[in-house]
């Protein structure tokens, strides 16, 4: 497993490709996700909206930070899950709370180079996480 990268490195390449290649750039993003273990895909974690099979699962770090386990069974949706926990991986789930994830997003302009039924679950994945932090906040 590899680490995600910051998501100004992957905007910096991002904006340098066609539409084909963006697609090619999420699908290997979403390879560098660590594996979820089948026994975490449950209903529970299951992502509402998304038009595929998506998961998200919150687990704490020693020192109170946040880590997410996340897969999909579609390899574009599971490239966008990457974009979003590159954002948010690892970090205190009071700056989780605080971001402006969209807003971090919107470089990418995803609603343009994507079909609708490939990002209308990205709120409801963001909702998802920041309840999460929101609940895990101090």
């Amino acid at each position: 497993m590899t680490a995600l990268p910051p998501l100004s490195d992957v905007y910096d390449d991002y904006q340098l490709l066609d539409s084909e290649d963006r697609y090619r750039l999420l699908i290997d993003l979403g390879r560098m996700l660590e594996p979820m273990p089948d026994a975490l895909k449950t209903d529970a974690t299951k992502v509402r909206g998304c038009s595929s099979s998506t998961w998200v699962y919150p687990t704490r770090l020693d020192d109170g930070r946040l880590h997410f386990l996340a897969d999909s069974n579609a390899a574009i949706t599971k490239g966008i899950v990457a974009l979003i926990l590159s954002i948010v991986q690892d970090r205190p789930p009071e700056d989780i709370v605080n971001l402006d994830i969209h807003a971090e997003l919107e470089p990418f302009d995803l609603k343009r180079e994507l079909s609708s039924n490939r990002t209308q679950g990205v709120p409801n994945m963001i909702k998802l996480i920041q309840e999460t932090a929101k609940r895990l906040a101090v």
